[in-house]
């Protein structure tokens, strides 16, 4: 009963609206083009017609929409969604295709690496366990597999890590980077853009120079020996942090749950205070004044950290959440003090381009109070490369905290890619490589959505 109705919510429902909407609103024969070519990737994906799908029904599922909404004229920022969307498709599939022809021209095959030597001895088996790997299909039978399973969402099995599935191994080291870079890189950008646009407004005061030279500095040190530094002061030196690692072993001995349970729900409750001063935010553009905004925005922070604190002190994991923060702490100001130089430059410099505009002398001329001028006119629209750099950087941060997960031992997505590539673990490193590339390309487009929504100069 469940599989008739799915197929007629599926099979019959949706296409029945699409063709409706395409009669109503389709004008031109290009219309009903598109419209023909969409529902044959999409019952060729429902029915997994052979012919009728490309890499994997789970792509056709992602084409057939967008090759339908190209039959129609959409408005600005729609239409312009539209075509990053479509951009991004083809830029995926070029990009996997590029990660998978570089791994290809490796020299050597899985058999050579992994597989028992005494096995490789017989020759009989040996080339019954290459023919099982596909070493000796020609390079497009392989390309073909390769972008089927990876469309399939399967990206085989790790051999560093057997028998443990790829999808498995980045499904429990996501959160731990996310985590930790979420939390450095929103700190950060609130640091960088506060004192960025303060000493950009004071330009040439004591506060600005001293500001200028502290982030060239820590915007120009090597980094593994800054974090060196980092480690020996505060956790060798005054010991007020662990050394490494993210949990104390013998706090976890008699849990009734796992770490990754707890940093599950630790992610959870980080986006759920984002989400929260996202709120206030939104509360705070529709208010007038300065003062109003300031408490709508600390309120919903507050309340957010208020409820927070309730879930945890009442869910039984408070202590162990504790001590998965204490791990946390260390590597977090290594991270903040590095990467707030950067967004503090940059949100100083752009600062200093915009005030020589003419719409912020004409807000002077009418004799509106600086904080206003600088807050509301000035800072929204040097906030724009500022925003890029944030949304784009916490793509780039799943698989760029290398460094910083090898001198903490925090066992995330940068040190997986990297023991996944020292020890040749093919299938790892192409999954962390590739999923990489889909956050960075998705950051793009939401990067370019905020410069309208921040913007009004922009139009799509």
């Amino acid at each position: 009963m469940t599989n008739l109705v799915v197929l007629v919510i599926f099979g019959i429902l949706i296409p029945l609206v699409s063709v409706f909407y395409s009669l109503k609103k389709g004008k031109k024969p290009l219309n009903y083009i598109f419209l023909a070519i969409s529902l044959a990737l999409y019952y060729g994906a429902l029915f997994n017609v052979k012919y009728l799908y490309l890499f994997s029904p789970r792509f056709n599922f992602i084409v057939a929409p967008i090759v339908y909404f190209y039959g129609f004229d959409l408005p600005g920022l729609a239409k312009f969604i539209r075509n990053r969307v479509a951009q991004i498709v083809l830029l995926l599939v070029i990009y996997v295709t590029v990660v998978f022809f570089i791994f290809l021209a490796m020299p050597g095959d899985y058999t050579t690496k992994f597989l028992d030597p005494k096995l490789m001895r017989n020759p009989e088996m040996y080339e019954r366990m290459k023919q099982l790997f596909g070493v000796e299909d020609p390079w497009y039978v392989k390309y073909y597999k390769h972008m089927k399973n990876f469309f399939n969402l399967e990206m085989g099995i790790s051999f560093s890590e057997y028998p443990k599935r790829v999808e498995e191994i980045i499904t429990e080291r996501l959160p731990r980077t996310l985590f930790l870079f979420l939390a450095s890189s929103v700190l950060s950008f609130l640091l960088g853009f506060d004192l960025g646009k303060r000493i950009a407004w004071k330009r040439g005061g004591i506060t600005d120079k001293a500001a200028t030279f502290v982030g060239i500095v820590f915007w120009t040190i090597f980094t593994p020996f800054y974090m060196l530094i980092i480690i020996w002061l505060f956790a060798v030196t005054l010991r007020w942090f662990p050394l490494s690692g993210f949990v104390t072993p013998s706090k976890w001995f008699n849990a009734p749950f796992s770490a990754q349970d707890v940093f599950i729900r630790l992610l959870w409750t980080e986006l759920f205070l984002l989400v929260a001063w996202i709120i206030g935010i939104v509360i705070a553009s529709k208010l007038k004044t300065i003062r109003a905004k300031k408490l709508a925005i600390w309120s919903s922070v507050a309340l957010g950290f208020v409820v927070s604190l309730i879930y945890w002190l009442t869910n039984g994991m408070g202590t162990y959440a504790l001590d998965i923060i204490y791990h946390l702490a260390l590597p977090t100001i290594a991270l903040v003090t590095l990467h707030f130089a950067g967004d503090m430059l940059v949100m100083r410099d752009t600062m200093l381009e915009v005030v020589k505009e003419d719409y912020i002398t004409t807000a002077r001329a009418k004799g509106l109070p600086d904080k206003v001028i600088r807050d509301k006119h000035a800072a929204r629209t040097a906030l724009l490369p500022l925003m890029t750099s944030f949304v784009i950087g916490l793509a780039s941060t799943v698989s760029g905290g290398v460094i910083t997960e090898t001198m903490f031992s925090w066992k995330g997505m940068g040190l997986t890619l990297l023991d996944a590539t020292t020890s040749q673990d093919t299938p790892l490193a192409i999954g962390c490589l590739v999923f990489t590339g889909v956050l960075v390309l998705f950051a793009h487009l939401v990067a370019d959505i905020l410069y309208a929504f921040l913007d009004p100069r922009i139009r799509y």
